[in-house]
């Protein structure tokens, strides 16, 4: 059974940084691409950023580049967001994603505001 759960989220105020996580189960995580998406009220999910399951090749949303990074553990079966210079735009519920199979984890919230 393919588990994703997310953790890390919280308040941050603007210009801040929080660093997401993802702990996967169920499957062959170092064979798997993920991704991170998020959401707000009343819009469809975005991508965030997704990564290779080596890790080598990654892709950001313009609204992110040079402000997060995606990175894996294979050994930990981990995947993770770390996101500097928050914005309030950046204010959602981040969801980790197995490209795959089209899992999906539960959500953290992350609010950025002062």
């Amino acid at each position: 059974q393919v588990q994703l759960v997310e953790s890390g989220g919280g308040l941050v105020q603007p210009g801040g940084s929080l660093r997401l996580s993802c702990a996967a189960s169920g499957f062959t995580f170092s064979t798997s691409a993920m991704s991170w998406y998020r959401q707000t009220p009343g819009k469809q999910r975005e991508l965030v950023a997704r990564i290779s399951s080596t890790g080598v090749n990654t892709n950001y949303a313009d609204s992110v580049k040079g402000r997060f990074t995606i990175s894996r553990d294979n050994a930990n079966n981990t995947v993770s967001l770390q996101m500097n210079s928050l914005k309030p735009e950046d204010t959602a519920v981040y969801y980790c994603y197995r490209i795959r199979t089209g899992n999906w984890g539960q959500g953290t919230q992350v609010t950025v505001s002062s």
